[in-house]
């Protein structure tokens, strides 16, 4: 049966590089269970040629592996051994370094810098300037489908991207606030609230990603995306919905109990994203894939973060609003 080919264009094209520069160790393979195949029917394993020897992948620091597949490994264990030693473990090709977990963090770490930046611009100019609110709105997301789909991730678009969105944040945040404390009454700050139960979030999926409770699998991608994609359709008419009013401008997520489930069901498809984001990660690390690409993995992650943030804002605002 033949190997499942990832969907990712980043890790299909690592595969495929992996392959191809394989391929010189392959035909060393090739010769020696050949030999082996001839001195079994044959039987005369004095007669044969003698094959040759299959010399272990380089090691990063460009040793030869001392370690050898053991003749009862199983498929597990020789993927790991692959994932740890293989051709793109750790090595430089054409003088870019291999991307690493550190490398994701300080990306991503980098992004919120600039997403705090911003959303303390669109927090102090919410009610001064709210068509810079507008504005950030449709460019960040612009900025989140070139991210999305170009080819060659653009570390400045990135930034570009956690920037506005960070003024688009901040301006909805302050809103938000000063409504429920003004016309509600309501002493509590959502904002914070919604920040909170974000990072907790984060923490919780993470816990669960890393101590294999939740494993992200082919079948559990097929039904997020489904689950994903059928969400997306049922916003979408709830806007529409609500520009006529409907759920006291809310939508379908203001139709008494069944908008709070739905409320519930947004946090919670954005919650369990955040796994894949974390699979993707992991596997770009295995692969091997340029550097650069850690860019791409903090844009993900980061957008993440962002979806469920407003979600759980959402939630937060419509449970305030029935007290």
């Amino acid at each position: 049966m033949p190997p499942m080919q990832s969907r990712n264009p980043v890790l299909r094209h690592a595969t495929e590089q992996a392959k191809s520069d394989a391929g010189a160790g392959e035909g060393a393979l090739a010769a020696e269970g050949r030999a082996a195949y001839d001195a079994a029917t044959h039987g005369s394993p004095a007669s044969a040629a003698p094959a040759a020897p299959v010399t272990a992948a380089p090691s990063s620091s460009g040793a030869p592996s001392s370690s050898a597949a053991p003749s009862n490994a199983s498929a597990e264990q020789l993927q790991e051994m692959y994932d740890k030693s293989g051709p793109y473990a750790g090595a430089v090709r054409g003088g870019e370094v291999a991307m690493t977990l550190n490398d994701v963090i300080v990306k991503t770490g980098i992004c919120f810098v600039f997403l705090l930046a911003g959303a303390v611009v669109g927090w102090q100019t919410a009610f001064s300037a709210p068509w810079l609110f507008l504005v950030a709105m449709l460019v960040g997301f612009g900025l989140g489908l070139a991210n999305a789909f170009k080819k060659r991730v653009s570390p400045p678009l990135v930034l570009a991207y956690a920037l506005v969105q960070g003024v688009f944040l901040g301006a909805i945040s302050n809103w938000f606030n000063t409504y429920f404390a003004v016309e509600k009454g309501l002493q509590q700050n959502l904002a914070l609230q919604a920040v909170i139960g974000t990072l907790v979030a984060f923490g919780v999926m993470l816990a669960l990603y890393t101590s294999k409770i939740i494993k992200v699998n082919g079948t559990f991608t097929k039904m997020m995306m489904v689950a994903i994609g059928s969400y997306l359709v049922i916003a979408v008419l709830s806007l529409v919905s609500a520009l006529f009013g409907f759920g006291g401008g809310w939508g379908f997520y203001g139709a008494g109990p069944l908008g709070i489930v739905l409320c519930l069901v947004g946090v919670a498809l954005a919650a369990f994203s955040l796994c894949l984001d974390f699979e993707s990660i992991a596997q770009a690390v295995r692969y091997g894939v340029p550097e650069r690409e850690s860019w791409r993995m903090a844009f993900g992650l980061l957008a993440t973060l962002i979806w469920l943030y407003l979600e759980i804002l959402r939630l937060l605002a419509i449970i305030s609003s029935n007290r």
